[in-house]
């Protein structure tokens, strides 16, 4: 039998981390089935505490380009 990783992901140090803008560590993350690829910087607080901020991408995302969502960038006119 398989293991199900539905709902479930995991976090590992980038080791191809070299700059500041680079995430911390990289992994994967499945909600309800759908696959993400998460990212976490560690950074620090105004009162000193370390913390990680993250980011979550679904793994079929475009490239963010408004011209590559074919429904903004279809000729249909829209309704409202």
């Amino acid at each position: 039998m398989a293991y199900d990783n539905t709902n479930r992901g995991g976090l590992w140090k980038n080791k191809k981390h070299t700059q500041e803008t680079h995430p911390d560590y990289t992994g994967k993350l499945n909600v309800n089935g759908t696959e993400y690829w998460l990212s976490a910087w560690i950074k620090e607080s105004k009162d000193g505490e370390k913390f990680m901020s993250l980011k979550v991408k679904p793994k079929d995302e475009n490239t963010g380009n408004v011209n590559d969502n074919p429904v903004l960038n279809s000729n249909s006119d829209i309704p409202f």
